[in-house]
């Protein structure tokens, strides 16, 4: 079990380097054709691979992300499925202003044909 769950922390960490530290487009190798993403800054979730790399996409284009820190993470299995569960702390600069968001963060993931994919996210600021 513990190199299951090593794989799916480096999955989450390659996924979270891809829109923090790299090119967000590349999130198609991470989110699953059926993705749905539930965001604090949106009424209506996010359906779709597409969309939901177009979020995260365009809130990289619109933030200077100066650092993205995560901690506490917690995994549980599900026959093929996945939780992770952890904290984050994101610096930027947006706006002209510099930000610290921090909050928490759930991913969902499936594994099919050998592979991990996030099948849905759920994110917020610490109330």
């Amino acid at each position: 079990m513990q190199s299951l769950e090593a794989e799916v922390l480096e999955f989450i960490a390659r996924l979270n380097a891809c829109w923090t530290e790299g090119d967000p487009e590349e999130l198609r190798e991470f989110f699953h054709q059926d993705m749905v993403a539930v965001t604090p800054v949106e009424r209506e979730p996010r359906v779709g691979r597409e969309a939901c790399v177009a979020g995260w996409a365009g809130f990289a284009r619109n933030a200077k992300i100066r650092s993205w820190v995560e901690r506490g993470h917690t995994v549980r299995f599900f026959g093929d499925a996945a939780v992770v569960t952890y904290f984050y702390e994101l610096r930027c600069r947006m706006g002209g202003a510099e930000l610290t968001l921090d909050g928490r963060d759930l991913f969902f993931l499936v594994r099919e044909n050998g592979r991990w994919w996030a099948v849905a996210d759920q994110f917020s600021a610490f109330p």
